[in-house]
């Protein structure tokens, strides 16, 4: 992962390799601008143009893949995964809802229906959806900010969710279902993980299997299919699972459960890419997209393996014979949203258990999800610290660590790293 350079009057330069990045901080010939993602600002005027730049999106419902890539010389400059919140915020608004409607009844006996002002406007998406449009926006406007990009390209993801249902459905039996999009195949291998559902083995040649045999009465609906390698799926033969798995009754189950999981991720991107599409273009840049066959074409003839970032770096035409990245790096990026609005937290039943929370955000120049750095040189809690900061309003703040959550650290020893953007970051 490259360093984003900037000059003095914040424009995007060539980005550098961290070698470099550091040569010129330690020659204070710049000074370090933003911490995620990294990026320099040089102190003296430079009269380079810097190189146009790509960028590469492959959306997902619980993550995204964004690559940016230099078509000149097929070089993997930054790459990223996007966690997004979408199942958090529906279980948040399910949550609200419960409360809202409980407490309703309890107080008010019967309420006029309000319908006529409850009309949504076209294109409308619920807030889980549009959360993941909204994450990719934010972070394709912060990369043109740090970086020469020219152009965009994204995956135009497209489930046939009927023939996922349904392999066997043709011509009049679609009525309004799409036509065209992933085979079954493609989307029990994103289902199952690539592995072989009964031993779990990976990076070998997978076949679908019928959970229940055909020749037992068992149909092609994807809730019957799973994947399995050659060796597990001759043992099975025509053996129903139960029979199969009667002496591993937890993987049976595992294996059932996961087998009637709902199309839900398929849905959410079928109803998010438009939506994504007319967003990108109202950046102004030229918006390529590709289909989800080319990029694994693009990512199989050249020999990459299956990450989010790799999807991202072979979607489109545009993808370059060969591509490679100097520092392997890859930014982890999760989206943990901006806080709550609500005054006090309430118990199961939909009543107050905490006091209305303070108006002020800030204690001492820190908020709640800044990234410090606290270095204690007294006390019990000896040592340096580097997480998420909670405050409170004593002035002795949580640090919350990649291994542990450190409490009670007084805020004179902390020092801003990064300012709370409602993401939190991993390398």
């Amino acid at each position: 992962m490259n360093v984003f350079v900037l000059d003095t009057n914040k424009k995007p330069q060539n980005p550098v390799h961290p070698a470099k990045a550091r040569l010129l901080l330690s020659e204070e010939k710049a000074a370090v601008f933003r911490q995620y993602p990294f990026t320099i600002i040089l102190k003296e005027e430079i009269g380079v143009n810097p190189q146009a730049l790509r960028v590469k999106i492959d959306p997902g419902s619980k993550t995204s893949g964004i690559a940016v890539t230099d078509d000149a010389t097929g070089e993997i400059v930054f790459a990223m995964q996007l966690e997004h919140r979408g199942q958090q915020i529906k279980n948040d608004l399910e949550s609200r809802r419960a409360i809202r409607r409980s407490r309703r009844n309890r107080k008010t006996r019967y309420r006029k229906p309000r319908f006529e002002n409850r009309i949504r406007p076209e294109g409308w998406l619920a807030p889980s959806l549009k959360s993941r449009v909204h994450n990719i926006e934010t972070w394709v406007n912060r990369l043109c900010r740090f970086s020469n990009i020219q152009a965009i390209s994204m995956e135009l993801v497209r489930f046939d969710m009927q023939k996922i249902l349904n392999p066997e459905i043709s011509g009049v039996e679609y009525q309004q279902g799409a036509l065209s999009g992933y085979e079954v195949r493609e989307y029990l291998l994103e289902k199952w993980g690539r592995t072989c559902a009964y031993c779990g083995k990976t990076n070998l040649p997978l076949e679908i299997e019928h959970i229940l045999p055909k020749s037992k009465g068992g149909s092609n609906r994807v809730s019957n299919l799973t994947l399995a390698c050659t060796e597990c799926n001759q043992k099975k033969g025509n053996r129903p699972i139960d029979i199969f798995l009667s002496k591993r009754p937890e993987l049976l189950k595992r294996i059932q459960a996961r087998a009637k999981a709902p199309l839900k991720d398929a849905a959410a991107v079928n109803s998010t890419r438009w939506d994504l599409f007319r967003t990108l273009k109202e950046t102004g840049l030229p918006v390529e997209i590709g289909s989800g066959g080319l990029t694994k074409f693009n990512r199989t003839i050249r020999g990459l393996s299956k990450t989010h970032w790799l999807d991202a770096a072979c979607v489109g035409k545009s993808t370059p014979e060969k591509l490679f990245q100097t520092d392997k790096a890859v930014l982890i990026v999760k989206a943990n949203g901006h806080g709550s609005r609500q005054m006090c937290r309430v118990n199961t039943f939909g009543f107050p258990r905490t006091k209305a929370k303070s108006r002020k955000k800030k204690v001492n120049g820190f908020q709640t999800g800044d990234i410090a750095k606290a270095i204690v040189t007294s006390g019990k809690k000896v040592g340096t610290y580097i997480g998420r900061v909670a405050v409170r309003k004593s002035g002795f703040f949580n640090i919350k660590t990649r291994e542990t959550t450190i409490q009670g650290i007084n805020w004179k020893y902390c020092h801003m790293l990064h300012m709370s953007d409602g993401y939190s970051y991993n390398i």
